[in-house]
């Protein structure tokens, strides 16, 4: 079946812009992977663009559309994840997500003029939805979700641009990071693309020896969750 629209948009800047590279790539886990995605790449107007649509139709057409008031962007690439997501949302459909807002949360708290951790919207009393590149152990999003909840809000979900749908290096051998934390926190977690979709997305884009490592890849560390 073929990929939405936005999906080709979203890994053609991907791989225009570098943020999607193949080739041969250590990760923290000490894998050796044969694909690498970093947000952080999509720093201009061109490739911005693409990736900020892509979480905004991801969330639009998901179980989250109509679940959250406030997108949360753990610091660091979080930040401008959230506040140019909730833009490209209010361009989308402003009835729908006009009374919405954002926040985001300092690595370190403020202890003069408004103090605190959070930045923007408040959180308590609000469903929150958290904005970010991705999950790998999935730490950072325990760590957002405890804060959320200490501020008093309530974590409706996760969005992500990429589920790398792999097994977690100390875990059961079947289980995904994203696949820990739906079964931890009992809470939606969607992405703009996974694996597959690369996979699928890819083919006559990139070598077929890139296709097929990526597919050994995936044959080795696939998660079954």
């Amino acid at each position: 079946m073929s990929l939405p629209e936005y999906k080709k948009d979203f890994l053609k800047a991907a791989v225009a812009g570098g943020a999607l590279r193949f080739g041969s790539f250590e990760l923290k886990s000490k894998r050796i992977s044969p694909y690498f995605f970093n947000a952080g790449d999509f720093y201009t107007g061109e490739l911005h663009e693409p990736i900020m649509d892509a979480y905004a139709q991801t969330i639009a057409t998901s179980e989250l559309a109509d679940g959250f008031d406030v997108i949360f962007g753990p610091a660091y690439k979080g930040i401008p994840l959230a506040a140019t997501v909730f833009y490209a949302l209010i361009k989308m459909d402003r009835a729908k997500y006009a009374k919405a807002a954002y926040s985001f949360d300092r690595k370190e708290a403020k202890d003069h003029g408004e103090g605190g951790s959070i930045v923007g919207s408040p959180l308590k009393g609000k469903r929150v939805l958290i904005i970010d590149d991705v999950v790998s152990a999935g730490t950072a999003k325990r760590q957002a979700i405890d804060m959320i909840r200490a501020s008093g809000g309530t974590v409706v979900g996760i969005v992500v641009a990429l589920d790398r749908q792999e097994t977690l290096p100390q875990g059961d051998g079947k289980t995904s990071a994203i696949g820990q934390l739906r079964k931890e926190y009992q809470i939606p977690i969607v992405s703009i693309v996974k694996l597959d979709d690369i996979i699928d997305g890819m083919k006559g884009v990139i070598s077929d020896n890139d296709i097929k490592n990526i597919e050994e890849y995936r044959t080795k560390f696939g998660a079954s969750d």
